[in-house]
Parts: structure tokens; sequence; C-alpha cells
């Protein structure tokens, strides 16, 4: 559900628990050590092995990620873009982007938006005024009419795995969609960009699989503009106990067998749906968006919580 917007409160909660097991989004204090799915490991040991994961994955990740969710990860990342609601000239940086899923859309978006509104200023023109088109001829420079249009949108995709990012250049070649579009290796961590240079931030689930969440949402932070966007998508707590029941079932029982028998690889998706269950609930993250910094911090369920899209605003 939403929340009301309100200034960040430095508030503490216990994780959600699955089976029992507490849940632990934040490196375990003192030791150097984390979580990986359910294993306890060396927080240095954490990246190296969810990179290998990604590695293991990449060629077959998109026809996994709509074998797994019946293609229903297709309406949460149009969700995410409707909630975004970019206009002509934003600058995103999609972090943890991989093969680019949420970068074409936005860019996608944000064309169909300047579409709309040279159609709109097309319509325009038909019904002026002599008023409005003599006014129009004082606007007109020496050389004709001036043009200052608004700046291009530009999709920055960052991501960790140079062979995530390999498939979605790939992918935007093939489609031809390369056109301001850039692919970065860096980590969601320590990002390679000076301070305040995008309007919005995403990461679609991808920030589960980092070692140090509050330190990924201060680099998020970092980045963005002031009057910029944060925007996390990620798998979350279902609400319902009856589909909570199926759900788990569905995880744990048949996902593993989709990886195997589609990837290739049964270990790297026990992995994923271990570490849906280490990640936070959708109130504790929404207080560690406050807890950074971001202000007016709130969240959507989407299929009964399955996904929970949160976001927040940087002043």
């Amino acid at each position: 559900m939403a929340a009301p917007c309100r200034v960040p409160q430095l508030l503490r909660a216990s994780f959600g628990r699955f089976s029992g097991v507490a849940a632990s989004a934040r490196s375990f204090s003192g030791d150097g050590k984390t979580h990986f799915g359910f294993e306890t490991v060396p927080e240095e040991e954490k990246a190296k092995r969810v990179y290998k994961v990604f590695e293991n994955v990449a060629q077959k990740y998109d026809v996994m990620n709509d074998a797994m969710s019946l293609g229903v990860h297709r309406l949460w990342k149009d969700a995410l873009l409707h909630a975004m609601h970019p206009q002509p000239g934003a600058r995103l940086l999609d972090v943890a982007g991989g093969t680019g899923d949420i970068a074409f859309r936005f860019l996608e978006y944000v064309r169909s938006q300047q579409q709309r509104r040279e159609r709109r200023a097309a319509r325009s023109m038909q019904t002026q005024s002599w008023q409005d088109i003599s006014s129009s001829y004082g606007t007109e420079g020496e050389d004709g009419p001036r043009e200052d249009g608004p700046r291009e949108s530009r999709a920055v995709v960052c991501d960790i795995n140079k062979e995530m990012l390999k498939v979605g250049k790939q992918k935007a070649d093939s489609t031809g969609t390369s056109a301001g579009l850039s692919w970065v290796v860096g980590d969601a961590e320590e990002l390679p960009f000076d301070d305040e240079q995008f309007d919005i931030y995403t990461i679609a689930f991808g920030i589960r699989n980092v070692t140090h969440i509050d330190q990924a949402l201060q680099e998020a932070l970092r980045v963005l503009k002031p009057g910029g966007r944060f925007l996390c998508l990620e798998f979350s707590k279902v609400t319902n106990p009856v589909l909570a029941k199926l759900y788990d079932a569905y995880s744990f029982q048949m996902i593993p067998v989709l990886g195997e028998v589609i990837a290739g690889d049964w270990k790297s998706y026990q992995y994923l749906v271990e570490s849906i269950r280490k990640f936070p609930d959708q109130e504790e993250f929404k207080r560690m968006i406050e807890d950074t910094g971001f202000y007016c911090a709130q969240f959507h369920n989407l299929t009964g919580g399955v996904v929970a899209l949160h976001s927040g605003f940087k002043l």
C-alpha cells in the first residue's frame, strides 16, 4: 500500500521471517559475514558468487524470466514505467539493468510522450488565430524559426556483470534501439558516476543481490539530481496467507527445476529463490529508503505482494 509522504526517520524494525529463519538484508554486524541465499558467507565471497550466478544464467536470463513468472514480469516492468511517467529529456540510470528491459521501455515511453506532444502542437497550429500567427514571427531568428526543443532523453544501463551487459547490447543491436542508450560496467555500491547526474534511478530485481543494500541506496541518492526519483522493483512478502503457501511451494519446487531444464543450472535458481526470502519486507525496505535520506518513500504491492514497487525522492 502507499504510505503518506513524510521525512526520513531513523527507525529500525526486525526483518520478516521465512520458516522461522530471521531474514537480514544488511551484513551481519562486526564479523564480516553476510548471506548468500540461506548460506552464511564472508562478505567478499558473496559478490564473487553472485557474479558467477548471473554469468551462468545470462544467455537464458530473459527466457527464464518468462518461464518463471509466466510472462507476468513484463506487466511488473510496465507498471514501473507507468509509475515513473518519464518526460522527454529525462536522464535515466538503470542499475543492475543487465539485459536492458527497463531502459528499452524507458526510451520507448519517452518517445511516445514526445510524439504525443508533437501531435498536440500540430493540432494547435491548425487552429491558431491571426494574433498567434503574428506573434510567432517575433520568435524567429535571422536564420528562421528557433529550434529550442527538449534535450534528448538518455538511458544508462549499469551492471557489474559483463555477460549480462553483453546480452543487453545484442538485444539493442538486433532491435535497432541503440540510440540514446549507454552500457557501463559498474558496482551498485560504488557507482562510476559524478554526483547529481540523473533524473531517475531504477533497479529492478537487483538490489537484493548486493552485499550492502544501505550502501547501494546511498549511491542512488548521490547520483540523483535534486528532485530526482528512486524506483525499485523487487520481490517482496506475499500478503495473502493462501497465496503465500502456493508461492513458496512453486518457488522451491518448480523454479530450480525450470532452471535445470531451460538453463542447465539448478543451483543458480535455488539461490535466486532463497535470496528473495532474505530480502526485507515492504515496510522494512521503505524505512531503509527513508533512513538513506529519500523523501516521500512509499510502496505499491503487485500480484499480492509477490513484487513491490518502492519509490522516493531526493530533495
